[in-house]
């Protein structure tokens, strides 16, 4: 419909979630009509980003080296993990301020109609975690949905046996709903009245 490289960008955006194609459209149109600066320090920080993130070794979260800022961060309690799904989940919890533990990044929850099993899952690495740090809770804060529930009571089931207790956000997270959309406030309240499974 447009010139060539134009079409191409409002086809490579439309593929991000959430953008559409008259979204996608608007956006690049909004790149043509910006000072030639802004629009090669967006690609300069879309390629850094590529190139500079990696995960961190530790929690799977996203790192700038070899270990996020909050594995790093010799304050933090590290006799707590909070075991999320995706990256973006701490970002969720952290905004609670309820929580000053360390982080393990699942990289998703049990899906078998999906074919996620517990092999494509970072089950493995969190054990290891469990045997040769200090670990005396976990916090399953996978998302309130038939697979995270499926995950939570899975690792509850295999981690147990290793003497770690083993615990679930609360209510007050709706149902069938995902971390992102939650208040801090519901959120902490989740964080604080959780139980063990």
């Amino acid at each position: 419909m447009f010139e060539g490289p134009v079409q191409r960008l409002i086809d490579e955006m439309s593929r991000l979630p959430g953008i559409g194609q008259k979204t996608a459209q608007r956006l690049a149109f909004h790149l043509l009509a910006v000072e030639e600066a802004d629009a090669r320090r967006l690609a300069t920080a879309i390629n850094d980003m590529r190139d500079q993130v990696t995960l961190c070794d530790r929690c799977f979260n996203v790192a700038a080296g070899d270990q996020c800022v909050i594995c790093r961060d010799t304050r933090r309690d590290s006799s707590m993990v909070c075991v999320v799904e995706r990256p973006q989940d701490i970002v969720v919890v952290e905004r609670t301020q309820e929580f000053r533990g360390l982080y393990h990044v699942l990289g998703g929850s049990l899906s078998p109609i999906n074919g996620v099993g517990p092999g494509q899952l970072r089950i493995g690495e969190l054990r290891e975690r469990i045997e040769s740090e200090a670990i005396a809770e976990l916090i399953v804060a996978t998302n309130p949905t038939v697979e995270g529930d499926a995950t939570a009571m899975y690792l509850a089931r295999e981690l147990k046996p290793l003497g770690v207790k083993v615990t679930r956000l609360a209510s007050g997270l709706p149902v069938g709903g995902d971390l992102d959309y939650a208040d801090e406030l519901t959120l902490g309240r989740a964080l604080a009245g959780r139980m063990e499974l």
